[in-house]
């Protein structure tokens, strides 16, 4: 299942959920990270004088090889040194995992991307505005369904939903409770409800659970040992982290590291580490998980709009991006507590950065802007971290 790789990958705009010295320590590449270049470093360490905690920036060079630069601390209360390839929350980062499933079942002739939702969860979806018929798989994938958002009513602020459970269903019904936002296909939306309905037709197809299929389809064949999407009920990192910080309502900053994810579930829920998301996301543009035309399929992108990077893509589950080392292909990944990017050259370079805290939880202007958004000044300040995987992309 071995296909050319065509384009290169990027994380890109916020997703609606809204440290560094040189170092080594086992990765999930085939070789452990050795010691970072200067460059590595010192983007890093600009990022920590930014105000984030820490951070992790790791390199995987075209034959497999991982450099990792660290800078900040792993925990500010005891300023411990940042784990070189640390477990994190990648928040939606997590939606090319599901995609990837959901194309191998293309694949395997157990799901038609050009059929409804309504052909595979029979009378579920269904709300004010919502048509089922008209809703079909692909727009799921790219972000056309018109279905409504549900993490604006639900993570209000993170610290009060940190140990709160909610089931995919308990999800979708809190999301289909809201009238449509348009028409299935009349535009492209970013709305992480699509991949909660996209996680539940897996299951429904499978007949298996979703963290099992991510399991056995990618994390064991690509032997990523710290891959994984959380189990009911668990709030911990399994293995070595950093903490993640997020703003509590007081506008103080507080570790919110033991977190329950479920309500992000296919969406957003997923834990790894810098370099094995490197390791998946090359795997994917390589073609060792799916095969040219379900490849294809994923890379043919829409525009999005995007404020953070002009020129972004959509496509199935991945986004696209202009980067100085030319077209850039990704997703980024925003929970609290992490924010996680990456990106794949067209010469099969892959850099992830993971700093531990939101742009938001670390800006300290205001946020309140027009009824466009927050100003101009956060998204500059956003775009901070998209600069420095520029940097760490195309500079030796």
């Amino acid at each position: 299942m071995k296909h050319t790789p065509k384009f290169a990958v990027i994380t890109t705009a916020l997703a609606a959920s809204l440290a560094f010295t040189a170092c080594a320590s086992p990765a999930a590449t085939k070789d452990a990270p050795e010691e970072a270049p200067k460059v590595l470093t010192s983007i890093a360490e600009r990022l920590v004088e930014e105000g984030y905690p820490g951070a992790i920036i790791t390199r995987t060079l075209p034959d497999g090889t991982a450099e990792t630069a660290t800078a900040g601390t792993a925990d500010l209360a005891a300023d411990a040194p940042v784990p070189a390839d640390g477990e994190v929350r990648i928040g939606s980062a997590s939606k090319p995992f599901s995609a990837v499933v959901a194309l191998q079942l293309v694949e395997e002739g157990l799901l038609e991307l050009d059929r409804s939702v309504d052909t595979y969860l029979p009378g579920i979806i269904k709300g004010e505005g919502i048509d089922p018929k008209a809703i079909t798989v692909r727009q799921l994938l790219q972000h056309t369904s018109g279905l409504p958002e549900y993490t604006d009513l639900v993570v209000k602020e993170a610290f009060a939903d940190r140990d709160v459970y909610r089931s995919p269903r308990d999800v979708l019904d809190i999301a289909l409770g809201q009238p449509a936002d348009f028409p299935a296909g009349e535009r492209h939306q970013y709305t992480n409800t699509n991949y909660i309905v996209l996680g539940l037709i897996i299951e429904r197809i499978t007949q298996r659970p979703l963290a099992e299929q991510i399991r056995d389809r990618i994390v064991t064949p690509l032997e990523l040992k710290h891959t994984y999407l959380p189990e009911p009920g668990e709030t911990g990192l399994r293995g070595e982290h950093p903490l993640g910080y997020h703003i509590d309502a007081k506008g103080e900053l507080r570790d919110i590291t033991e977190y329950d994810s479920s309500t992000a579930w296919a969406s957003g829920a997923m834990v790894s580490t810098p370099a094995e998301l490197n390791t998946f996301m090359k795997a994917v543009l390589d073609g060792e998980l799916l095969e040219p035309a379900e490849l294809d399929q994923m890379l043919t992108g829409i525009p999005t709009g995007d404020k953070i990077i002009p020129g972004n893509t959509y496509g199935l589950g991945i986004e696209s991006s202009e980067l100085g080392g030319g077209t850039t292909w990704g997703h980024n990944g925003y929970i609290p507590g992490y924010q996680t990017i990456n990106t794949v050259a067209e010469d099969g370079t892959a850099v992830t950065l993971t700093l531990t805290a939101l742009p938001n939880a670390i800006y300290d202007g205001p946020l309140d802007g027009s009824l466009d958004g927050p100003p101009e000044e956060f998204f500059d300040f956003a775009r901070l971290s998209i600069d420095a995987l520029d940097e760490a992309l195309s500079t030796p």
